[in-house]
Parts: C-alpha cells; structure tokens; sequence
C-alpha cells in the first residue's frame, strides 16, 4: 500500500482511542519497538513505548547525546469528537427502542442526525473479561439518530442552529418495541440480540466505554481523487503522520519521542490526556533505565531542553465562509503543512506562543529539506482560536510549536483532507526529527 492508502486504513482501522492504541503497538512492534516494562536496561538505539490505560502511548527511539541535552518529540492526540453511550442507555418509548447518550467534544449536534451510526468500544465485565465490540460497520446492520421531516419542523426551524437538536435527543434508535402489550417487551428483545451478538448483559454497560462514530470507510473525494472525506481526522491524521515519519527517521543522534495521547477534545482532561503527568512518568521510566540512572534534575532538563511540535490541525480556508478568515493568514487545503506560532482565542487567550528563535530553526530544517510549509492562524481575531496540546508541553519549559494538517469541515462527522498535505505534514515531521538540535 501507499502512504496514503496505509492512513486511510489506518482511519477505518481506529475509530476509537483504544482501537488507535492497539493498531499503533501493532505497527510499532512490527518495527523492533517493545513494551518498556518488559525492559530492564536502554542505551543508544533501542526502541521502546510506554501505554497509560490502553488511550495513550509514548513511544521512545534512544539516542546516542546525553539524553539530559533534551528530545525531539512528536505529539498528537487520537482522540475526536463523537457521541458517548451512557451508562444505563436502553430504554423503551412509544414503539421504540433507543440507546442513551452523552456527546463527546465541540460538535454541531444537528449534523450526527439521520447518519448511518455505529458502535465501537470495550466492556468489562464483572470478573474483568474485556469484550471488544464492533457493531454496525457492515451491510447488515446499522444505527441512527431520528429527525422530523420538514413539513412538520417550523418551530424547530425557527431555533439557533445550538438549539436545533438538544443533546438530550441524540439518542440511538436500536428497534422496535414489537407488537407486545408487556412494557418493556422490546427493551427486553433488544437486550437479548445484544446478549447474543457481544456477551453483554444490561448492567454491563455500566463499565463499558462504548464510543458512536459514523459508520462506513474513508474515501476519496474529489474527480481528482486529490482529497480524503473521513472520520476522525482530527487528530489522526497528525498521529498518523507523526507515527510514521518515526518509525520511518534515524540517523539522529538525538533521541526522538512519539508522544500520542487522549482527551485534547474536552481539554485534556484525566489520566489519559496531556494535562497530566503522563509524559513527565514515561520519561523517568526511560531515564530510570539508563546507565545514569533518575534524577529528578536531569529529568526536569531532559523535558526544559527538549523540542516539540504539537501536531494538530488547523482550520483550512472555506470560499463559500470567506467572512471568517483573515485570508493572507489562514491555511489552504493543498498548500503543505501548517505552521501556528500561536493558538488561543480573542486577544490569544489560553494560547501557546512559539519563540521566534524556535520558528526560525524549524524554517531552515523545513527549506533545507524541501518541505512544503505555510504559517497560519484560526479565523479572524475575533471569530477564530482553539486550544491544543502545546501549552501543557511548554508547562515543562520546552519549546513547542503548533504543526499539522489543514482540515475542511472540521469536527463533522466527515472531515476533508488534501491527500498532498499528509504527505507535506509527514515530511516535516521527518525533517524535525532528524534537523532540530
């Protein structure tokens, strides 16, 4: 397969962040990389990753510098925006059955109505057996989100387009109730075909994380075939492109992480997201093994000293929303890598600024190595901004920059990439790792 055929099976292959984790240690270890708790000793060339919960991964290439001089690090998230189940979900109302749920992330609820849905996720049960469950991805079965037809929606159409559908009512339609008197009857036949189909009974959804995403592969889009309409890609398509570029770089003698991590939608939240000392504990656990040994001083100058691009996308240019974008600075589908010196919103509120020094060494390391790059913001000052990763890496004193993937349609259920643009953002990635000093 090519570049561009390998993420896009990468997109249908992980729809979820521990679908994602699973498919990255596969691909990893295919490359030499093994756990780093089944590792007593590193030194110069190993490869190793260190897994929190099965959501995150940092993966760790050693270098032959003093691992105190700092790292160059690749950090992405795998986590997207999506519907979440809740933990009591089946209910039964007037015919129907449905399945409850709770919204993940900055999403436009009207857009994940009348879509083909399906379920991906982990169970749990009681004596700690996981289920794996995959459901509605063929031909045979599929789920959705109910709407009203239009000839009976004035009112609704008179609502903001936030208050069009409450997020109350993204709710699952998963049957009907049958033709049975007996309340309940459906909820009742339903939760047998589920019993049937994953193992799962009614109270095993309480410790379940099961995840509604669309249903159905990435594709081509275009009559040039020179897009990719998907799910999910933000962020993978930057943890795709940061993964690859490192197990494809060498001949540095700097060591190199790939840093891949959860819950950047809903502000990187919990033990899984980078607002935790997740990357501070897989770097002691790397020094802990190195013939010098932890010291929390080297490992506080291994992070101050290290190099970091935040890969995440930035919101590509849209002519038919021209109004939204200050156009000299904003980025277009096609027109390689992007480059934010800073994030935030309004007067760069909750932003991460890259110093001026740092951006002109990842300019030479760019043009020195052919890359095609462009510098952007989010919108208009007043209309635009997000946050990413890269303030909690600057936490640690490092210098950090904003890097990724122009993205159309952004937070939709389906999202547009130019396949020429993940290929720009892996070369770049390339380039980083084995230029920046």
């Amino acid at each position: 397969m090519n570049e561009i055929q390998r993420y896009r099976a990468f997109l249908d292959t992980g729809k979820t962040e521990r679908e994602c984790i699973r498919e990255i240690i596969r691909l990893a270890e295919a490359d030499g990389y093994r756990n780093i708790e089944d590792t007593e000793k590193l030194s110069a060339g190993d490869k190793v990753y260190f897994v929190q919960y099965g959501k995150s991964i940092a993966l760790f290439r050693i270098g032959s510098d003093d691992i105190e001089k700092g790292m160059n690090i690749l950090g992405a998230h795998i986590d997207s925006p999506r519907l979440d189940v809740k933990m009591n979900p089946v209910y039964e109302s007037d015919g129907l059955v449905y399945l409850d749920t709770h919204y993940y992330g900055g999403i436009k609820k009207y857009q994940w109505v009348t879509l083909p849905l399906a379920i991906h996720g982990t169970a749990v049960l009681k004596d700690g057996t996981k289920k794996e469950i995959v459901l509605g991805e063929d031909d045979e079965l599929s789920f959705c989100i109910s709407d009203i037809l239009p000839h009976m929606a004035q009112e609704q159409m008179k609502k903001s387009a936030s208050e069009f559908i409450e997020g109350e009512d993204l709710d699952l339609v998963i049957g009907l109730s049958g033709e049975s008197e007996e309340k309940d009857e459906g909820k009742k036949r339903i939760l047998s075909l589920i019993a049937e189909m994953t193992g799962l009974e009614e109270k095993d959804f309480q410790s379940a994380e099961l995840e509604i995403v669309p249903a159905g592969k990435s594709r081509m889009l275009g009559f040039d075939r020179s897009m990719i309409l998907a799910y999910g890609q933000d962020d993978r398509v930057c943890a795709f492109t940061s993964l690859d570029a490192f197990l494809e770089a060498s001949g540095s003698s700097r060591t190199a992480c790939c840093l891949l991590v959860d819950k950047e939608e809903i502000g990187s939240v919990g033990a899984t997201g980078m607002d935790s000392v997740f990357l501070e504990n897989a770097s002691a656990e790397v020094l802990a093994r190195l013939s010098s040994g932890y010291d929390g001083l080297r490992l506080r100058r291994m992070l101050r000293n290290s190099f970091m691009l935040s890969s995440d996308v930035n919101a590509a240019y849209d002519p038919l929303n021209a109004s939204l974008y200050d156009k000299k600075n904003a980025s277009f589908l096609g027109k390689g890598v992007v480059f934010n010196k800073y994030t935030g919103s309004r007067g760069k509120s909750g932003a991460s600024d890259a110093n001026a020094e740092f951006i002109a060494k990842l300019r030479n390391a760019m043009d020195s190595n052919g890359v095609k790059y462009q510098m952007s913001e989010m919108g208009k000052v007043d209309t635009g901004g997000g946050g990413t990763i890269a303030k909690y890496a600057a936490y640690y004193g490092m210098q950090v920059i904003d890097c990724g993937v122009a993205v159309l349609s952004m937070h939709a259920p389906w999202e547009i990439t130019a396949a020429s643009d993940v290929l720009s953002a892996k070369a770049c990635y390339k380039a980083f790792l084995s230029e920046l000093r």
